[in-house]
């Protein structure tokens, strides 16, 4: 994922992550300290619920989640460029019943920046990714799933798994699609991220630049590049 350092945030009027996204949450006093945990749930222009951490000595963040604490929320939204948001907010309550939840004032204004240098086309591409075993004798590991957007530099890709812990590793991958005229066609790529959300998996892939199937690809799929 190419973060393009040129473009100055931009504005954004609303929170719009939905219920079960994972934010990542930064307290600074009296020490710094990030953490990941999913939203629960908001009240436009009144409060943001997220559940409190789960840790296994309950004063390992005691000093840094009290009332009136400031807070930085980071979150990614995927799109057609793919958006980082961050706003800056306060500590309104930490609830302890009937679960423990951190409520924070809604912010008045959320930052964006954009991920990617060209827009990515939303689709809904059935597809494969494959990796090569290493050991010749073996067989190649596919994984079936989704495009959900995709460019000539790059794709998400996402799946279903039975774990919710399971992602994918960084390396070389083959895309593989269905082409309307030839069949098959492996696009060689490289894997830049991954993340399981309840069993979703989320793929960023960056296509290999030298590669010249997929503008042929984008072109028998009814896509217009002049929008890339």
């Amino acid at each position: 994922m190419t973060v393009s350092t040129q473009q100055a945030p931009s504005v954004s009027h609303g929170f719009e992550l939905q219920p079960g996204k994972v934010v990542d949450v930064e307290i600074n006093h009296p020490v710094k300290v990030r953490i990941k945990v999913p939203l629960i749930g908001y009240e436009m222009g009144k409060y943001i619920i997220l559940k409190h951490p789960v840790s296994s000595r309950p004063s390992d963040y005691q000093d840094v989640l009290v009332d009136g604490n400031v807070v930085i929320v980071r979150y990614i939204l995927e799109g057609e460029h793919g958006q980082c948001f961050a706003f800056r907010s306060t500590i309104k309550h930490i609830t302890k019943y009937p679960e423990s939840f951190i409520i924070v004032n809604y912010p008045k204004k959320i930052e964006s920046r954009q991920l990617r240098l060209q827009q990515r086309i939303i689709t809904h591409l059935p597809a494969s990714i494959m990796v090569d075993s290493e050991n010749g004798d073996q067989k190649s590991l596919r994984l079936s799933g989704v495009i959900g957007d995709i460019s000539t530099k790059g794709c998400g890709f996402a799946f279903k798994a039975d774990n919710a812990k399971i992602t994918v590793n960084k390396r070389d991958v083959f895309v593989c699609i269905q082409h309307p005229n030839t069949g098959e066609v492996k696009i060689p790529a490289t894997v830049c991220n991954s993340r399981n959300e309840q069993g979703k998996v989320s793929v960023g892939i960056k296509f290999f630049d030298d590669d010249e199937q997929v503008g042929s690809l984008l072109e028998q799929l009814f896509i217009d590049q002049n929008m890339l």
